[in-house]
């Protein structure tokens, strides 16, 4: 059932060291929530934490799956008030069968897929025993506009990933929906950081090469709106028009 505010205290936000993760930190906490981001690189997390006023970091590479059940009983003991994961971090890697060897691309694909999937797999199931104990819990994926319609072919593998945690989303929301832990998806379309970062033109995703490109700025001034309202789904930008369709499209279906 769609919640009218944020009804946690304390997020975890992955991939939080810049970007769309840094946002989001940005947003909760002029929310007066606490926020903990996480990462890979140690450096950008430590001037972000500084930066925005976040409560701490961990560096975390969510494609170690090794690592995760140490991390979660790491985060819980220091921050036990956690309350809410945001699935944020995530590579999107050019690729193509035609042009790579099979090696090259196939050990891409599986570090991208750990990353983008089984990352925030573990971390929503590990967490989820600690958020049951909480009054209200929140889990956050974020996945993209395509993992709706998949229109960008170079990038094959992420638009799976992204389209499988799509359908995580819905399908773990129906199973705690009689649950204290809700379940929102973002989604976002294209937006203006480094996520292009791989690509041979890296700035493909800024607003003056892509019309339908957003801020990050325009990008959260949509979505706060749509989390403080308490949406499940949100999309923003050209995002939004197609989540619209496909749950006009679909969304009946499902709930039969």
């Amino acid at each position: 059932m769609a919640s009218n505010k944020l009804d946690f205290n304390c997020a975890l936000i992955t991939g939080g060291g810049g970007g769309i993760g840094k946002a989001l930190s940005e947003y909760f906490i002029s929310k007066g929530k606490k926020v903990i981001i996480a990462g890979r690189t140690e450096s950008k997390l430590q001037a972000t934490a500084k930066e925005i006023g976040a409560a701490g970091y961990y560096v975390l590479d969510t494609g170690s799956i090794s690592d995760i059940p140490a991390f979660i009983k790491r985060i819980i003991s220091d921050y036990p008030e956690l309350d809410c994961l945001v699935n944020n971090a995530g590579v999107q890697r050019p690729l193509q069968v035609q042009k790579q060897t099979p090696e090259d691309f196939l050990s891409k694909a599986d570090n991208e897929i750990n990353i983008n999937i089984r990352g925030p797999l573990h971390l929503a199931v590990g967490l989820l025993p600690h958020f049951k104990t909480k009054k209200h819990a929140l889990i956050i994926n974020v996945s993209s506009i395509l993992g709706y319609v998949p229109f960008s072919i170079i990038n094959p593998v992420y638009n799976g990933t992204k389209a499988w945690l799509h359908f995580w989303s819905m399908n773990l929301r129906s199973q705690l929906k009689d649950t204290n832990v809700r379940v929102v998806e973002v989604a976002p379309p294209t937006v203006a950081t480094d996520l292009h970062r791989e690509r041979e033109d890296p700035d493909d995703n800024k607003k003056e090469n892509n019309p339908n490109a957003l801020s990050v700025d325009e990008f959260m001034l949509e979505v706060s709106e749509k989390l403080e309202r308490g949406d499940d789904t949100i999309g923003a930008g050209l995002a939004g028009e197609v989540v619209e369709k496909w749950y006009n499209t679909f969304g009946d279906m499902y709930k039969d």
